[in-house]
């Protein structure tokens, strides 16, 4: 009975340390993100684009840009907003033809892991906002994205460096890989930054990530790449206080870190659309 008991133990405290989050952090100890200074060649609009915060629940575990054509690619679950067709079999010509969330009818498809409170099958969170928004560069005007253009910010299974994407209301200045700890009553952000320097050829690459390159620290893109709208999402959850909360992850990463954290993004907006979302960015313009 004793060695029974024993093993019942072993095997809660097993599931409990399974369920808790690996990593926490005081999002009041992060440092503020330093920022690229804006030169007077800088455009300063921003375009937001309301496609409500998936209040369709839809929802799959398949990744249409980085496993194409595979169900259950992803290996964890995505909240999606945008268009309501995506999913592992999803062709161009069925993301053009398919329906929106987006109120400017933008057909484009976001999405990332679902966040979930407490173990790995516990209650999925929907999220309490998300915020679209498209931005310039802090050197030069924009060029327009391609239609079709595929991309991923950050690294589903953690394995190479990462752009922290956790942080609180009112504390937007400062991204941690780790789950932050908020102040009472304040709300829990995910923020992506995409990345915003395309190859001026490629709507994608083997590794979804060649063909569209992060800016430098000082905001220029690196050579033979042409700056495009950088896109900005942040995903908002009003979390009861002190609850333990982790993102879906790939199987074999460990206690779903935080660092796994990632969103991916399809350009459907037609050529026309996408041309006034330029002219509005590159105008300093508020759209």
């Amino acid at each position: 009975m004793t060695r029974l008991w024993a093993l019942a133990l072993v095997g809660a405290l097993a599931a409990c340390c399974a369920a808790a989050p690996s990593e926490q952090i005081d999002i009041r100890s992060v440092p503020p993100v330093a920022t690229a200074m804006a030169t007077g060649a800088a455009s300063t609009g921003s375009y937001v684009v309301d496609c409500g915060r998936n209040e369709e629940a839809h929802r799959n575990s398949d990744n249409l840009v980085a496993s194409p054509g595979v169900r259950d690619g992803a290996h964890h679950l995505h909240d999606y907003v945008g268009n309501l067709a995506t999913d592992a079999f999803s062709t161009d010509a069925v993301l053009s033809s398919a329906k929106t969330t987006c109120r400017d009818g933008d057909l484009s498809t976001y999405y990332w892991p679902v966040l979930r409170l407490g173990g790995h099958h516990s209650e999925v969170r929907a999220p309490e906002s998300v915020t679209i928004t498209f931005l310039g560069s802090p050197v030069s005007e924009v060029v327009a994205m391609p239609r079709f253009l595929r991309t991923v910010t950050g690294d589903a299974k953690a394995a190479s460096t990462v752009r922290g994407t956790w942080t609180c209301a009112g504390f937007t200045d400062r991204l941690a890989s780790a789950y932050p700890t908020c102040p009472s009553g304040t709300r829990t952000l995910r923020v992506y930054e995409f990345p915003s320097c395309w190859d001026g050829k490629s709507t994608d690459s083997a590794d979804h990530k060649s063909h569209l390159r992060f800016p430098a620290a000082d905001g220029w893109c690196p050579r033979a790449t042409f700056p495009v709208p950088k896109l900005r999402i942040e995903v908002g959850y009003d979390l009861p206080e002190h609850s333990e909360f982790t993102i879906d992850s790939f199987p074999e990463v460990a206690d779903r870190a935080a660092a796994s954290d990632h969103a991916h993004f399809v350009n459907v907006r037609t050529d026309e659309a996408m041309a006034e979302l330029v002219t509005c960015v590159n105008s300093g313009q508020r759209c």
